[in-house]
């Protein structure tokens, strides 16, 4: 814990300085701390800035990217888009200028919307299939080795599959299909992973007692969004969850009792809340 404060003190000590005295730049490239493209000039090619800000009083013809900075725009022009990360797209001076969502804003933050675009049609997906959402769940209860071999067992099947779609011709719409169908496992797979994490979670805070599948959800959808996000570890958070929804998706085509004589798991309750039968 100390190594991990100490290198944050340096990062921002080095951020600090950084910031202190802008470099005036008249063409792109890589620049390490704060720059600032002065009024009438016109810089050909993408702009990075690292540990600083870029301030735009002139014409940048490309992109302008900041990392551990902000992009402060002072009456200049950017062509191309400007993108923070660990900052902001700021506008100073001129007050009436465009609305810094026209320069990538949203970009800056991409991933944090495109997280949260796909909970919003993970929820829809649960809304429109909740009895297979809840015999996913069901089998990521009981059987969460077998849902994440199932799920390997999809994944290197996808292309295979296509495959043999295409060579035979006449089957060719089908593929686009497989793909629709794939996402939609890989949507209902994250509601049911949620519902776990969500209900397990709760429990934790309230032990005598079961939240209601829609809570649950949520409770666990805002979770697993938190781990995808963060660096590094969050891609691996990403693939494991496209890898065991889809595996228990797939075993919800298993009929229960096969299920239940091969492995020889006892049933588990289903989570709790208002009634969602299964069949």
């Amino acid at each position: 814990m100390k190594v991990v404060l100490g290198f944050l003190v340096a990062v921002l000590a080095t951020t600090a300085f950084a910031l202190a005295d802008p470099v005036s730049v008249d063409h792109g490239g890589t620049y390490v701390g704060s720059v600032v493209v002065e009024p009438g000039q016109v810089i050909d090619g993408d702009l990075d800035v690292v540990l600083g800000n870029a301030t735009i009083e002139g014409t940048v013809d490309g992109n302008v990217n900041v990392a551990g900075g902000n992009v402060i725009f002072r009456g200049g022009h950017v062509t191309g888009q400007a993108n923070a990360v660990g900052g902001e797209v700021v506008q100073d001076v001129v007050p009436w200028a465009p609305s810094i969502e026209n320069y990538g804003y949203f970009t800056s933050n991409r991933r944090l919307w495109w997280t949260i675009t796909w909970d919003v049609i993970v929820l829809v997906m649960f809304l429109i299939f909740p009895v297979r959402a809840r015999m996913a769940l069901d089998r990521l209860e009981q059987h969460p080795g077998v849902s994440t071999l199932a799920g390997l067992c999809g994944w290197v099947a996808v292309i295979p599959i296509a495959v043999m779609l295409f060579v035979t011709f006449i089957l060719w719409p089908l593929i686009p299909v497989e793909f629709v169908l794939l996402a939609a496992a890989v949507f209902v797979g994250k509601a049911a992973l949620a519902l776990l994490v969500g209900r397990r979670f709760y429990e934790l805070l309230q032990p005598r007692t079961t939240p209601a599948p829609l809570l649950a959800l949520v409770l666990g959808l805002v979770l697993l969004t938190a781990a995808e996000l963060v660096p590094v570890l969050g891609v691996m958070v990403t693939l494991l969850i496209m890898l065991v929804g889809l595996g228990a998706v797939l075993l919800t085509f298993v009929p229960e009792h096969s299920m239940a004589g091969t492995m020889g798991t006892p049933p588990r309750s289903a989570i709790g809340g208002p009634p969602m039968p299964l069949g």
